[in-house]
């Protein structure tokens, strides 16, 4: 599967910038409304000592292992029946069939 929202207690690769070379991480907080998740291990020093969490962009992650639940578990199930019966589905097309039928009336 190439994409999927991303989650709290998901556990990601870091694959772009600063921290990349980390290990994989686990999901602490999604910050929906600035586009930012939080690591738990990827943490900046303040000048006053305080530890603050570094916001990371999703689109620079790969999520490695999911956290599933029957919502979740839905949602691959769905994506993968649209991937894989595109063809014979019709995507709601009218057939032949329906066609000759809307004329008979």
């Amino acid at each position: 599967m190439r994409s999927l929202p991303i989650r709290k207690d998901d556990e990601i690769q870091i694959v772009r910038g600063k921290h990349a070379k980390e290990a994989v991480a686990k999901v602490t907080s999604v910050y929906r409304r600035r586009y930012c998740i939080h690591v738990d291990r990827i943490i900046k020093e303040k000048t006053n000592g305080a530890q603050v969490q570094v916001p990371i962009h999703p689109s620079k992650v790969q999520i490695t292992k999911l956290k599933l639940d029957k919502d979740r578990k839905a949602l691959i199930e769905r994506k993968r029946l649209g991937r894989a019966g595109g063809s014979d589905k019709g995507k709601g097309k009218f057939s032949e069939k329906d066609v000759a039928m809307a004329d008979v009336d």
